[in-house]
């Protein structure tokens, strides 16, 4: 087909990024495809996956790793890129393996054409997921946003004035070159392949239409089984509750959360469509759909402090107002949970929410900014209960961060609860 064609089949189908953003596929690779910036290009699967009660990534590369491989292969012949990376944790084994399998049979069977593909182990830390931080963890650095996207400022660029550092010039290469570099979720990847083969209308016969094809969802929590299913777009979020068994027994579904990067979704809203646009309307985001359940055992001051420590923890201190802000919010939060919080407290995370996204260089400050206050709106009465007389709903919450699911049942990493902010363990 070609590039050229590539690029027109995919913008026909309407493929929006499936890691969390949203974003047309097809406009990004043209912002790589057709950049003025000198350099060499590189593409780079995301396959990190780091948001809590998300584990559709993990569950594509253990079916058919061969698909994720394909689409980009398929990327980087489209914004002409000669080296390409696969980007995961050094802890997802048997993904690391599948891939690792795939990538040489696909080699060996001529499939890649001469395209260098390297498979990045890095760490367990949430902005490992971070496009912008990914690229120094390829790189060989900590997972530290960068200040540009890398379309701007790419893998092992050579000018200086734009990233942390710069590299010095391949041999007859650019002296200084920002080497665009395009990054794509591994679930978007794994559509490509099937867009291609089936054709855009296909593809658009599924889902909505500002939201074409499926969508591979999470459901954990408060369920009566864990579950990774694949849904049309548009579908309501109630039929995910279904697929996982619905509320244990005895008890009431009352809220939702797509990881933590987007507003709560009570359980008024469970007949949402599971589309951007649906989820926006709510004020919420379809995020990579990774849902954790709470039910009316789970007490939502309780949530909002372990999903707040979740991002100050993991923020990793660049921007102050954001580690400082997050800090002081989740502090808040906790001594609300215990009893020895007031009024004062609530004050304190109003004035808090309020500039914790000052000068932030990612969307972390933004997630906790639209979390909190969204259970604070959401549920005023269970904040007035704290202050009055403590929990009346005390129930240990851990981070719902996932490391397998197995027979119905989630894997929690136990090991999150007791991270500290510098990312040592307790």
């Amino acid at each position: 087909m070609g590039p050229e064609q590539v690029e027109k089949e995919v913008r026909l189908a309407r493929l929006r990024g499936r890691g969390g953003g949203g974003f047309p596929t097809a406009t990004k690779w043209a912002s790589v495809r057709r950049t003025a910036t000198a350099g060499r290009k590189y593409a780079v699967c995301n396959a990190a996956e780091g948001e809590p009660g998300t584990f559709k990534d993990r569950a594509i590369i253990r079916a058919n790793p061969y698909q994720v491989i394909e689409g980009l292969a398929i990327a980087a012949l489209t914004v002409g890129a000669p080296e390409v990376f696969v980007a995961t944790k050094g802890s997802f084994e048997p993904e690391r393996a599948a891939l690792t399998r795939a990538i040489q049979e696909m080699d060996a069977a001529g499939l890649l054409d001469g395209l260098t593909v390297a498979l990045v182990g890095g760490p367990d830390e949430y902005l490992f997921g971070e496009e912008k931080a990914m690229l120094e963890v390829i790189e060989g650095h900590d997972p530290l946003p960068r200040l540009l996207p890398p379309f701007q400022h790419g893998l092992f660029a050579t000018v200086t004035q734009t990233g942390w550092e710069s590299h010095s010039a391949e041999t007859g290469g650019i002296p200084a070159a920002a080497n665009p570099t395009l990054v794509n979720n591994c679930e978007t990847l794994a559509n490509v392949p099937h867009i291609l083969a089936n054709g855009a209308e296909w593809f658009r016969s599924m889902g909505t239409e500002e939201s074409p094809g499926t969508i591979v969802c999470t459901a954990s929590g408060d369920v009566r089984r864990a579950t990774v299913v694949e849904l049309e777009m548009g579908t309501p979020l109630s039929e995910l509750v279904d697929r996982a068994g619905g509320a244990r027994p005895g008890r009431t579904l009352k809220a939702a959360f797509s990881g933590v990067a987007n507003a709560v979704v009570t359980a008024a809203s469970f007949g949402t469509g599971l589309s951007y646009e649906d989820m926006a309307g709510i004020g919420s985001g379809l995020g990579s759909a990774g849902y954790v359940f709470y039910d009316d055992s789970a007490c939502m001051v309780e949530v909002a402090a372990v999903l707040s420590r979740f991002l100050y923890v993991e923020s990793c201190g660049q921007c102050p107002p954001c580690k400082l802000g997050s800090g002081q919010i989740t502090d808040a939060l906790e001594a609300i949970e215990r009893g020895t919080g007031g009024d004062d407290s609530v004050g304190l995370i109003a004035r808090a929410l309020r500039t914790v996204t000052d000068g932030n260089r990612c969307y972390l400050p933004v997630e906790e900014q639209n979390l909190v206050a969204s259970i604070l709106k959401a549920f005023p009465e269970e904040v007035s209960a704290h202050v009055v007389g403590g929990c009346p709903r005390p129930r240990e919450l851990l981070p719902p961060k996932i490391v397998d699911i197995v027979d119905g049942k989630v894997v929690w990493d136990a090991r999150q609860a007791r991270k500290r902010p510098d990312w040592t363990y307790g």
